[in-house]
């Protein structure tokens, strides 16, 4: 009996019973319930299972976690090297070779063999509620990770697309920028150039621009982008036009793509990348941006977290240095506790709200 046998917990479906593993998206587009787990360096897995149910929560009770210890992680980027591929990125926005670039790095820490990340998602769930939480667990595929992602990369109904990228990212909302608003505002153009690709000529549309979200810790400024796929477009091609996600890359993408490559020293496996669920029999389906995401290399033993930035000609290098802390700091010190104190109840209750202020530029 496997010790952490296949589920996923996606969108409040709780999947077990799984059925098959493809590489090849366009079984998304075929029929039963999947998982999807796709890597931002490009491979793509996805997971159907036979037995599905609606859950409220975190589902059946798991084991308890066993983190890393606070003073076990390391970075694949220190301050000294981040802070300079800041001021290289700037370089090349000077250059005239990109406009903006998400500058990422890889914490990792020794974790035990007897981890689940399961139960990191219950912690995470108690003490860091987000919109797009999920875990996925297919140790034999080499896919354990769980996101408390706040962003979403792409819904399906039907048809009818949406995406949110998130740019601008603060303590406060007095922390936003005009930086924050204007990178925001560049990435809602590549979304659009990206939903465009596959998109009925004319139905992408902006309806939300630069709003003001309040999550655990900080908050962000996210836009909404939608539009009507083509009678022709499925899930592989939706997924080539979009994949990976403008708001973790850069712009223009491909610019980007390559300055990243030369900077960061570590791969973002499932950070940046896509995770969530399709029902492929009702043509619904709704994929996160790995973002706030745990993952758990078994080969190496250890447990992995991506932080990142974006970059323009307006950034501060110990700025944005300091933006991959406040996004790391809160998610780390949870998954570093075997038995973390549970915030007050009314302190959750404020970290749960979900204010938004709505902000049109002119």
């Amino acid at each position: 009996m496997e010790r952490f046998p296949p589920m996923a917990l996606l969108g409040g479906h709780l999947a077990t019973g799984l059925v098959d593993v493809t590489s090849d998206p366009s079984a998304l587009d075929s029929e039963g319930f999947w998982a999807v787990a796709a890597d931002f360096e490009g491979h793509v897995t996805c997971a159907r299972f036979r037995d599905v149910r609606q859950v409220e929560g975190q589902g059946p009770p798991t084991s308890r976690w066993r983190g890393p210890g606070a003073g076990t992680w390391s970075t694949s980027l220190d301050r000294t090297a981040y802070t300079n591929g800041v001021t290289r990125i700037r370089e090349h926005i000077a250059a005239g070779e990109v406009y903006q670039a998400n500058l990422c790095r890889v914490l990792a820490a020794p974790v035990a063999a007897d981890a689940d990340v399961a139960a990191l998602a219950g912690l995470l769930a108690r003490h860091n509620p987000a919109p797009y939480a999920g875990v996925i667990r297919i140790p034999r595929h080499g896919i354990e990770v769980v996101t408390a992602s706040p962003e979403l990369f792409v819904r399906r109904a039907g048809r009818d697309i949406a995406s949110g990228p998130i740019k601008g990212t603060g303590r406060t909302e007095a922390d936003l920028l005009e930086k924050d608003y204007a990178e925001n505002v560049m990435i809602v153009d590549l979304v659009r150039n990206d939903l465009g690709r596959v998109c009925v000529p004319g139905s992408v549309v902006v309806p939300d621009l630069c709003a003001v979200e309040r999550h655990p810790g900080l908050v962000h400024l996210v836009s909404t982008v939608s539009g009507r796929l083509r009678d022709s477009v499925g899930w592989p091609e939706l997924l080539a036009s979009t994949f990976p996600p403008g708001s973790v890359t850069g712009a223009p993408k491909a610019s980007a793509l390559r300055i990243i490559a030369a900077l960061e020293t570590s791969a973002r496996g499932p950070y940046c990348g896509g995770i969530g669920w399709v029902d492929a029999d009702r043509g619904r389906g709704e994929l996160a941006v790995g973002i706030r995401t745990f993952w758990i290399d078994r080969a190496a033993g250890l447990l992995k977290f991506g932080t990142g930035a974006g970059i323009t000609w307006g950034s501060e290098p110990e700025r944005e240095w300091q933006e991959t802390g406040l996004k790391a700091r809160r998610l780390l010190s949870i998954a570093s506790a075997e038995d973390p104190r549970t915030p007050s109840r009314r302190g959750l209750q404020a970290e749960r709200s979900s204010t938004v202020r709505r902000h049109r530029l002119p």
